[in-house]
């Protein structure tokens, strides 16, 4: 069992003690309730069983996890292929296909990007969480292009800081609905997990802090009214793209999630593909550019558009 103490900050004066528990432990809200239910959280050194009990601004807030189980090993699958555009002792840079998952989870347990690469790179197994090794970044499934992964601890950590600091670049190309009308610009809003649909993110002031920065590469009108556009991720929360495209009402091209699916134009997946990579080497501090050419069904979509 581990014991986390916070001091109840301004901005969290009023709030029930579950949602806190919840902010501070990064644990669903049924499961902090439950921890206060048992005992599990002290404030002041005194326990509170109450779920709807209210903090004040400079409490001290004690809450004692249980023990976690050791995750299970990400067992290699050699069945699948991977594209790599890139490989040395240090890192992989792969080009994943739409329809990948990136590492095993609920309802995903075979058949993903990182139990094909440690078929084919067994070290990885040493890196990082046991269960996702080496992952430092991942793409949606729907998503496809450039993904890199540790092959070391030491280029994990090195991957880990690059991206916390942003200068390791990620860039998208996207297909929105509609016309944008600025040609550049920022899309600043927080990011966290929809109140009634826990599997969809949305914009949510109790999100965390997310940036997207945007810039038109084409405008198109026929058949429909669409925009390409080119995304630069300044933070990485799940679904950023995607949610602030259409929270500014211009949702991916056939994001089925976020209110991108219509008729009128179908491509079958969410119209969004990594193009771009670049980061440091974690070795030699080389800095390295890579590129992803469209999927051929993207770009047989971009080919019926003037």
């Amino acid at each position: 069992m581990t014991r986390t103490t916070e001091t109840v900050p301004a901005g969290l004066d009023g709030e029930r003690i579950d949602r806190v528990v919840a902010l501070v432990t990064g644990l669903p809200r049924t499961a902090a309730a439950d921890l206060v239910a048992s005992g599990a959280v002290e404030i002041g050194g005194r326990p509170v069983t109450t779920r709807s009990r209210r903090v004040t601004t400079g409490e001290v807030i004690d809450v004692d996890l249980p023990a976690l189980a050791e995750p299970e090993p990400c067992e290699p699958d050699a069945e699948v292929d991977i594209a790599v555009v890139f490989a040395d002792e240090h890192v992989i840079v792969c080009d994943k296909p739409a329809g990948l998952v990136t590492h095993p989870g609920a309802g995903n347990r075979r058949g993903t990007l990182v139990q094909g690469l440690l078929a084919r790179f067994p070290d990885l197994a040493a890196v990082g969480d046991p269960a996702r090794p080496g992952i430092v970044h991942r793409l949606d499934k729907g998503t496809s292009g450039l993904l890199v992964v540790a092959r070391t601890r030491a280029a994990y950590a090195s991957l880990t800081r690059q991206l916390a600091s942003r200068t390791a670049v990620r860039e998208y190309l996207a297909l929105a609905w509609g016309h944008l009308d600025a040609s550049a610009g920022v899309i600043d809003a927080p990011v966290g997990r929809a109140e009634r649909h826990r599997t969809r993110m949305a914009v949510s002031a109790r999100g965390r802090v997310a940036r997207t920065r945007y810039e038109v590469r084409t405008r198109f009108s026929s058949p429909v009214e669409v925009t390409l556009v080119s995304c630069r991720l300044e933070t990485g929360r799940t679904h950023q793209i995607r949610v602030h495209l259409a929270a500014v009402g211009h949702p991916v091209v056939g994001d089925t999630r976020y209110g991108g699916a219509r008729r009128s134009l179908a491509p079958g997946r969410p119209f969004l593909h990594a193009e771009r990579l670049s980061f440091d080497h974690p070795a030699t501090g080389e800095r390295l550019v890579f590129e992803s050419a469209l999927p051929a069904e993207l770009a047989e979509v971009l080919a019926g558009l003037t």
